[in-house]
């Protein structure tokens, strides 16, 4: 056979289908229950879409449809082994990983975020990461304490 009738992979089509891994955090994968339950939604879904590229019967088609599932699948499949569910807070007498934390800043701005794993954090649903920098300077923190985070300053006004 020619190769004049042999279908080429192009140096465009290797790139679409060899995905960099999701970069994985180097901090220990704490989670709440809930976070365990999106991760594991998440895992289930990326092995649902890797299934469904898999039966493309172009080739080429195939691997690029196939390689973000197959990203987020090594992802995914990663975050669920590595997960470490901690319990909820005892007390809501000091910050810890799970709290509820309602601190007002400098320009007179109240917020209220609950501290969660780095998978599970969206500042805009109101949840953010441990290692985050407000949430680290939060932590062991009682009512009234007040912590420098980026050169300003912010009261804790309450834990729940």
């Amino acid at each position: 056979m020619s190769v004049a009738f042999v279908k080429e992979e192009s140096a465009e089509t290797a790139a679409e289908t060899l995905l960099p891994d999701r970069p994985v955090s180097p901090h220990p994968n704490l989670v709440t229950q809930a976070g365990l339950e999106g991760l594991t939604r998440q895992l289930e879904e990326a092995r649902e879409a890797y299934q469904t590229a898999n039966v493309v019967e172009d080739v080429n088609e195939r691997r690029r449809q196939a390689a973000g599932p197959l990203r987020d699948l090594r992802y995914f499949t990663e975050r669920v082994r590595t997960a470490q569910v901690m319990p909820e807070p005892l007390t809501s007498e000091v910050v810890a990983f799970g709290s509820t934390v309602t601190f007002s800043r400098e320009d007179g701005r109240v917020q209220r975020y609950r501290i969660v794993g780095e998978d599970e954090a969206d500042p805009k649903a109101g949840t953010i990461s441990y290692v985050s920098p407000v949430a680290r300077q939060l932590m062991g923190k009682r009512v009234g304490d007040l912590v420098s985070v980026g050169g300003q300053e912010l009261e804790l006004l309450a834990i729940s």
